[in-house]
């Protein structure tokens, strides 16, 4: 019998530029009935690889963290956990899943349920004792997964503004979890 091995790890700036592909292909997929073509255009790994790289060098606060999935030494999906954003947060207590991205092409194999599980177990660890995390109102299929591993919506949305002009907006809800300590 085959297993496949899978696994889930800090992310390493040696990572970046596999990250930074990763996120180019979800995001213009994600996006491309939102933005508009000559936009999704410009959605290339060289657009994030070297922020990737710095963030992952040198991240602006010790309980930001990058995780990625990886099936044998290949990443195929990475998650984002640090202190909330939000104006309503406790910087303290509220943790945020700022981004889930699985490869398009290795959807439904795990990579996300590992990667769900790694960032709480990384928030709870970090000392956070809830967690949000902001999806796109539109899609369903990502809501409804999370909201499968425990995560609920808070009644919180937002609209975002991703070029910057006012010409696209996208709509987006909260959802939050509890995420129990030792012992709960």
């Amino acid at each position: 019998m085959t297993t496949a091995d899978t696994s889930v790890r800090i992310a390493w700036s040696a990572d970046a530029d596999a990250i930074a592909t990763l996120q180019a292909a979800a995001w213009r997929e994600r996006y491309a009935d939102v933005l508009p073509p000559e936009l999704l255009e410009q959605v290339v790994p060289e657009l994030f690889a070297e922020k990737w790289a710095a963030s992952l060098d040198r991240p602006g606060d010790a309980r930001n963290r990058a995780l990625v999935a990886l099936e044998h030494s290949t990443v195929r999906g990475f998650t984002v956990t640090g202190p909330s954003t939000d104006d309503d947060a406790d910087p303290v207590a509220d943790g945020e899943v700022s981004e889930l991205t699985v490869s398009p092409d290795h959807r439904r194999t795990g990579h996300a349920s590992r990667l769900l599980q790694a960032a709480a177990d990384t928030l709870r660890a970090d000392r956070f004792t809830r967690a949000t995390m902001w999806l796109d109102a539109r899609d369903d299929a990502l809501r409804a997964f999370v909201a499968s591993t425990g995560w609920a919506p808070d009644g919180a949305h937002r609209e975002v503004d991703p070029v910057g002009d006012g010409s696209v907006r996208l709509k987006q809800v909260r959802l939050h979890t509890t995420l129990g300590g030792d012992g709960d």
